[in-house]
């Protein structure tokens, strides 16, 4: 049986992130990708140009085309930027009995520019959250989504994880990639026990859409039927090297995208 995973996210007309990047990273961990697109933007590795929002009723029927025809193994949940598309995945996760579900609480581009309104955060924290297999926010997201300071220690780091556990994820991994050291650490945590994860700190700009990549090879794995620990450490492995040949890509002249092939390419 072909292993289908399914990213649920927004368009990244740059290619970098979003939809592109998650099935760029389906294709290269040999796992047939489909995709719910909740929202378009316009950007480019400089910035977000614009966004316009799909409408619920629209990602709806995609999920429902999606799931009533292919045997789906996992899902990656990126961009949703409205309550109401919030309100339609986790109604969609609901109908068609989804449990290998990778969240990634996307809230802000590498950018800078906004990608999830003000009023959608609760509804986040309060409906989908909870359905999350694993839920993996960066330092900025999980202090968003916790309404705190940016965590600067493993300990805070952990703390934190451990505090996005009660809002009902079975596991959060919580990515230090934005902290300083010569390593990156991330820590999955779960109600029993914490695991670290560590990468060498990679010296480039090229660092768009790690965050959609990272998750999308999460989703990958598990749609092979790794266990999640095996799924998170290979995800690890696949995007640090992802980023060490991202400088290999010459793209533009702003934050450039990984190298999602550079084990073909």
């Amino acid at each position: 049986m072909t292993a289908i995973a399914v990213t649920i996210a927004g368009s990244d007309s740059g290619g970098g992130a979003g939809i592109q990047a998650d099935l760029k990273t389906f294709s290269a961990l040999g796992v047939y990708g489909a995709s719910v697109i909740t929202a378009l933007t316009a950007q480019n590795t400089r910035g977000v140009v614009a966004i316009h929002d799909v409408p619920a009723e629209f990602i709806t029927a995609q999920i429902d085309a999606v799931f009533s025809d292919l045997k789906v193994a996992a899902v990656k949940i990126g961009m949703l930027s409205r309550p109401a598309a919030i309100e339609a995945v986790a109604a969609g996760l609901e109908r068609w009995s989804q449990v290998n579900v990778v969240l990634d609480p996307v809230m802000v581009a590498a950018s800078g520019d906004r990608l999830l309104a003000p009023a959608a955060i609760d509804v986040l924290k309060r409906i989908l959250i909870p359905r999350a297999l694993v839920l993996t926010p960066n330092l900025p997201e999980a202090a968003a989504l916790l309404d705190a300071p940016l965590a600067e220690t493993e300990s805070e780091m952990r703390a934190q994880a451990e505090k996005l556990l009660a809002l009902g994820p079975r596991t959060v991994l919580i990515k230090g990639g934005h902290a300083s050291g010569p390593e990156s650490v991330d820590l999955l945590v779960s109600p029993s026990a914490t695991a670290r994860l560590i990468a060498e700190r990679i010296a480039t700009t090229n660092t768009h859409g790690t965050g959609c990549t990272l998750s999308a090879a999460i989703a990958a794995g598990l749609a092979k039927g790794q266990r999640l620990a095996e799924a998170v450490s290979d995800a690890k492995a696949y995007v640090t090297e992802a980023i060490r040949a991202a400088d290999e890509l010459t793209i533009s002249a702003g934050h450039g995208p990984v190298h999602h092939f550079h084990a073909w390419w």
